[in-house]
């Protein structure tokens, strides 16, 4: 089942269900998405596709819009737009879906934030030992 099944087939926050808390979801996707195809952008298919897992590194560690505004801006762009959405539908099993990802993100980037950080010390050292 995909998360907009999961939340339209729970009820709505009726206190939520309003044009205020609909619009201001509705930017908060907008901005989460702009985080996740700016990100994109930035590290190409190979570099958004698990490619330094494979050893298929960018010439340096991205640090460009929208990795000088936030780290790790595909993972949060995401979370954004799970919430925008969950706030749109005013849906509180959206909400705690959201919390999920979120969670698991988090978890995400305690590992993958040192692996990357270590591959990009590793790669800078050995182009200035050459």
């Amino acid at each position: 089942m995909s998360f907009t099944e999961a939340m339209k087939s729970q009820p709505k926050l009726e206190g939520w269900d309003c044009h205020w808390t609909y619009y201001s979801g509705l930017a908060i996707s907008a901005v989460g998405t702009l985080f996740v195809i700016s990100s994109f952008l930035a590290l190409g298919f190979t570099g958004t596709f698990l490619g330094d897992y494979f050893g298929i590194l960018m010439e340096e560690k991205v640090t460009s819009f929208p990795f000088s505004v936030l780290d790790n801006p595909m993972y949060w762009g995401s979370t954004a737009i799970y919430l925008g959405w969950s706030l749109m539908h005013a849906s509180p099993a959206g909400l705690l879906l959201t919390a999920v990802v979120a969670i698991s993100y988090t978890i995400a980037v305690l590992y993958e934030g040192p692996f990357t950080e270590e591959i990009y010390r590793r790669k800078q050292k050995g182009v200035k030992s050459k």
